[in-house]
C-alpha cells in the first residue's frame, strides 16, 4: 500500500509538467517548500488535480472521506478510519464495488503528482523502506480518487496488484500504487469515460524501465524521528538484503 509519498518539486515545475495552474497564488509559498517524507496517516495537504477542474493544481487533504460527511466532521472520521487505513489507499478492484469509491470513480478521478514514494519489503520480519521515483528525475502522475467536503477535497491514491518490480519490493502485501504514464495521465481526467475505460487506464503498467528503486533508512517509519529531512531520500544499503535481490 501506498502509505507515504515525497513532494520536493516547486509549483512552478509541477505547472509546466502537467500544463496546469495552481487554483491559488497565495499558497504557492506554502508548496514550493518540500516535504522529503509526507506520512499519509498525519492527513497532510498535497497537491492534486482534479477532474472537475482538470486545469488546476488544488489542495487535497491525503484520506478520502464519504460525500455526505460535513468539514467539521473529517477529523473525527479519520480516527475512526484509521482502524481500515485512513481512507489514503483505495484498491482499484473495487472502484465500481464499494459503496465510497463509485461515487467517485467516474466524476471524480484525481491526479497526484510525487516526486516519488516509499513502499515497505519485508526481510526476516523486519522492514526495509525503499524509495521509487523517475529515473529522468521528473514527477509522478499518482492515480487517485476524490470527495468535496465542503470547500475541502479529500483524496485516495488508487492501488492494484504489484508488477514483477513491485512485487519483490512490496512483498508482503504485493500491491502498487496506480502510477499512470505520460501518454494516458491526461486521459485520466477526461469526463467522458465509462467503466470500462477507467479499468483500461488501471489495468495500464508503468514502465518499470522508468522508474528507480533503492533502500533507504529505517527513520521513515520511526514516529520518534523527524524523517521529513532531505536525507531520507538518500540511498541507504542494507548487507542483509543484498542476498534477496541478486536473483
Amino acid at each position: 500500500m501506498c502509505f507515504h509519498t515525497s513532494t520536493t518539486f516547486k509549483t512552478k515545475k509541477l505547472e509546466e509538467h502537467f500544463k496546469v495552474k495552481l487554483n491559488a497564488e497565495n499558497i504557492r509559498s506554502i508548496f514550493d517548500k518540500p516535504n522529503y517524507h509526507l506520512n499519509g496517516f498525519a492527513h497532510l495537504n498535497m497537491l492534486v488535480i482534479p477532474q472537475e477542474k482538470s486545469n488546476v493544481l488544488a489542495p487535497g487533504v491525503w484520506g478520502i472521506v464519504p460525500s455526505n460527511k460535513k468539514g467539521d466532521a473529517i477529523k473525527d472520521y479519520y480516527k475512526e478510519a484509521v482502524k481500515y487505513g485512513g481512507g489514503l489507499n483505495a484498491q482499484s478492484e473495487k472502484l465500481f464495488q464499494h459503496y465510497m469509491y463509485r461515487e467517485s470513480a467516474l466524476t471524480r478521478r484525481c491526479i497526484i503528482p510525487v516526486n516519488g514514494f516509499f513502499e515497505p519489503h519485508e526481510y526476516l520480519k523486519k522492514k526495509y523502506p525503499f524509495f521509487i521515483f523517475n529515473n529522468d528525475n521528473e514527477p509522478l502522475a499518482l492515480a487517485g480518487i476524490y470527495s468535496v467536503i465542503d470547500t475541502y477535497i479529500t483524496f485516495s491514491i488508487l492501488t492494484k496488484e504489484a508488477s514483477p518490480m513491485f512485487a519483490k519490493i512490496h512483498n508482503s502485501k504485493k500491491r502498487q500504487p496506480v502510477i499512470l504514464s505520460d501518454d494516458i495521465k491526461d486521459n485520466w481526467l477526461l469526463p467522458e469515460l465509462n467503466a470500462d475505460d477507467v479499468r483500461e487506464l488501471v489495468s495500464s503498467n508503468y514502465p518499470e524501465s522508468q522508474l528507480e528503486a533503492y533502500t533507504v533508512s529505517k527513520d521513515l517509519f520511526s514516529p520518534k524521528v523527524d524523517s521529513n529531512i532531505e536525507t531520507i531520500i538518500e540511498k541507504v544499503e542494507y548487507a542483509e538484503l543484498k542476498e534477496s535481490f541478486s536473483s
